[in-house]
């Protein structure tokens, strides 16, 4: 219909592009933009910061912690428990553990309703980019994509955003692994029925963004 919010999701692998790309999308089409690893992100931050170790205890804080999510584009943030977050879920010391919180299942439960909340409250549409959301989160989206790229490439892209703040080896276990422990709990690797494939190695930011958006309705 031409009055339902445009959701357009936008899954892939660690280092494909998914965050420049949904932001430029957002922006190019005026929509809002959630990015779902921040919250795992933000959950491993507080997992980390509350020193939990019981599978229990990491499920009840972060069933029951605020989280607080902007979702404009240009200045997407996070805070929990009313902490500004958004530069510190970005530490190496984050990325290295995320996966054993992201890996828990009844922890994606209560993350996934949130998303899910989250999508359906932006009434002017959204772009949302995870590793779950063509086919769990939103799989009814009008736009879905996977977004790849070769894994040469991907590491490099992420050692470049993490500007010296992790060594070639650090960024390629947390690109290469991260991967394969979040592969055994979401399908990211092979696009579902429906969904478009996107392979970024050799194409710019602005290529990508602009296949993306050509897939939007036309009466956009």
């Amino acid at each position: 219909m031409k009055d339902e919010p445009l959701i357009i999701a936008i899954d892939g692998p660690s280092g494909s592009g998914k965050s420049s790309t949904s932001r430029g999308v957002a922006r190019k089409l005026g929509l809002a933009y959630l990015d779902t690893g921040a919250m795992y992100r933000a959950a491993a931050w507080l997992v980390a910061e509350r020193t939990l170790d019981d599978p229990a205890a990491v499920i009840d804080a972060i069933a029951t912690t605020p989280m607080d999510i902007a979702l404009d584009p240009a200045a997407f943030a996070i805070s929990v428990d009313g902490t500004d977050v958004t530069e510190a879920i970005r530490e190496p010391r984050i990325s290295a553990s995320v996966s054993k919180v992201s890996t828990i299942q009844a922890v994606r439960d209560i993350l996934i309703a949130r998303q899910r909340e989250l999508i359906a409250g932006a009434d002017g549409g959204i772009v949302v980019e995870g590793r779950d959301i063509t086919t769990v989160v939103a799989p009814d989206a009008q736009v879905r994509v996977l977004l790849v790229a070769d894994p040469a490439a991907r590491i490099a892209r992420r050692q470049a955003e993490l500007g010296g703040r992790a060594d070639h080896a650090q960024v390629t276990d947390q690109v290469i692994r991260r991967d394969a422990d979040d592969s055994t709990v979401a399908a990211f690797t092979e696009a579902a029925p429906g969904v478009t494939v996107v392979d970024s190695t050799h194409l710019t930011l602005d290529q990508v963004i602009d296949r993306i958006c050509g897939m939007a309705p036309v009466d956009r």
